[in-house]
């Protein structure tokens, strides 16, 4: 079964990842599905130590559940091999009722996809030139003794090789049978008769290639000994010699005889792309090519797109398609658990459990959850949620805290063994992204994005041990931020910067001057406002941006 994937928003900040470590493992012990955390960009470094504290593995990177090609295709293939015969693949295809198939070397590279109507055309070719491409036929005498499951006798030599072959039906009179077969190069003929001796002599007089006796008759011994000697294949068939015929004229192998001109897909192609280019193909089966090897992963039909299975997605600390993973929209949304404002266009196609909590963080709705089914967490899962509520509380600093996170984080904190103190000291101090990142990685590493009365703005965020890093770095970080603008079609980018240890924010703003002009808190230096006491994005300045356009003309 495939895994329900536990996953917060974009540029994930430690809530979002450690809200989706503490509900997957809450999920395995209430649900018999595999659960797995995900999370949709790069970890920060915060985060990073204290996975490493915790010993807890990384979320799996999960960048795009879009359902695809390699979603859709069966991987149980049945394939045929280039030196397999036409009458094989046929067989094949008929036994499992296929259309079309694929033929693959030894290394699964894909050679073609032979259907029923294309070797049917081969079969029985349209040229008209006296009969002559009915006669003619490229196999060898090995694939034609498979074909007919006869005997060889007389010379061996070569009968593996693959060779331009005429098939000449000695059903006449010895002379006219020699006239027509003296058409031909004599090392070219595959004479096709019953129990005819003086046919058989004939045989060894022009020093055919291959002599088929039909009816299940066998030639003299001593005719026998002079196909050896005169480099005359021979082979006893079973059939009739219309049978035999038909049948030697299948045996060409498979590679001989195909077309390249079909339509295949590789594994990452989006299913939206592929039906748009199917729907109007007559093509039976689609091969689905794996980008890195080359290799044929499987193949679909157009009756495989109608129930396409859709990647079983929980989302934690966000509620809209925005902010989500890739695809979320094509994705199976299972649970939502939040404590952001309800916002953006989430909708499902079946009822989902919904749950947000007015609290400080995500991590604590996972305590709460623990809690109520008398459940304890363990220890690497209960620090991880310690992590998440201190990051997004601010050690319960934020104006988001409420009292039900103090008691969560005392219960968790306990369970997991900190102290509490010292943790929080070494959380915060465990890295500056402004020292490690570049502008432009520091900005996406805890941003989203919003749209308010036709204004769509963009807001990061930052916690740092103090502002030394940001004064360095303002004007770099101003054109990333404008970059962000350009790059993203928005009307407004921010940059909000936390000093944790006083309590106090800096804004760095870019976009359309007619927000920043209508932003009231004073201007410390262009483009950089100071807000004392405002710590927290959600609870103070989104309400505060979201205001302030509204009240401006939409652009």
């Amino acid at each position: 079964m495939d895994p329900i994937y536990v996953i917060g928003h974009r540029n994930p900040d430690t809530d979002a990842i450690c809200a989706a470590i503490g509900y997957a493992a809450y999920l395995r012990q209430m649900r018999e599905d595999p659960v797995v955390p995900a999370c949709c960009g790069e970890i920060n470094a915060r985060t990073n130590w204290v996975l490493k504290l915790a010993g807890a593995e990384p979320p799996k990177l999960l960048l795009d559940v879009r359902p695809t090609a390699g979603i859709v295709c069966r991987r149980d293939v049945l394939t045929a091999t280039p030196n397999e015969t036409f009458l094989s693949v046929y067989r094949k295809m008929m036994e499992h009722n296929f259309r079309s198939i694929p033929v693959v070397d030894e290394n699964k590279k894909l050679l073609g996809m032979p259907t029923i109507q294309e070797m049917a055309q081969l079969f029985l070719p349209s040229d008209s030139k006296h009969g002559a491409a009915n006669r003619e036929v490229r196999t060898s005498v090995q694939n034609m003794s498979a074909a007919l499951g006869g005997s060889i006798t007389g010379a061996t030599d070569g009968n593996d090789k693959v060779e331009d072959l005429v098939l000449v039906v000695a059903a006449s009179s010895v002379e006219t049978s020699r006239d027509r077969a003296k058409q031909f190069p004599p090392k070219q003929v595959v004479l096709v008769t019953g129990d005819r001796p003086e046919i058989h002599a004939l045989a060894m007089e022009l020093g055919v290639r291959c002599l088929v006796v039909t009816g299940g008759f066998t030639p003299w011994e001593s005719l026998l000994s002079q196909a050896q000697s005169k480099g005359v294949s021979v082979i006893c068939a079973p059939q009739d010699t219309a049978s035999a015929s038909q049948l030697i004229r299948f045996s060409r192998p498979i590679a001989e005889a195909l077309i390249h001109e079909y339509r295949s897909f590789t594994t990452r192609t989006p299913l939206r792309e592929l039906i748009h280019s199917v729907q109007d193909s007559h093509q039976p089966l689609f091969p689905v090519i794996d980008e890195e090897t080359g290799r044929l992963e499987g193949v679909f039909s157009k009756s495989d797109l109608v129930e396409v299975p859709r990647t079983r997605l929980v989302l934690v600390d966000h509620n809209e398609f925005s902010q989500a993973v890739t695809g979320a929209d094509e994705a199976e949304i299972v649970e939502v658990i939040d404590h952001h404002r309800l916002s953006g266009n989430l909708r499902t196609k079946e009822p989902v459990r919904f749950i947000n909590e007015p609290v400080g963080s995500t991590s604590t709705i996972v305590g709460i959850m623990f809690r109520m089914r008398g459940m304890t967490p363990d220890k690497a899962t209960a620090i991880c949620l310690c992590a998440g509520l201190i990051s997004d509380t601010l050690n319960l600093t934020s104006p988001t805290t409420t009292q039900t996170d103090r008691e969560i984080l005392e219960w968790l904190s306990g369970v997991a063994g900190l102290n509490a103190a010292q943790f929080v000291k070494d959380f915060f101090a465990a890295g500056s992204l402004l020292r490690e990142a570049t502008p432009a990685r520091a900005i996406e590493g805890d941003r989203k994005v919003f749209e308010e009365n036709g204004w769509r703005i963009s807001i990061s965020q930052i916690e740092e041990m103090g502002l030394e890093e940001f004064w360095k770095k303002q004007d770099a970080l101003h054109g990333a931020l404008t970059a962000l603008c350009t790059a993203h079609s928005l009307h407004f980018a921010c940059l909000m910067v936390t000093d944790i240890t006083m309590h106090h924010s800096v804004l760095l703003v870019a976009g359309d001057p007619r927000v920043t002009a209508a932003i009231d808190y004073h201007e410390r230096s262009p483009r950089i406002y100071d807000m004392p006491g405002v710590v927290s994005r959600k609870k103070q300045l989104f309400p505060y941006l979201s205001n302030l356009v509204s009240k401006l003309t939409p652009p």
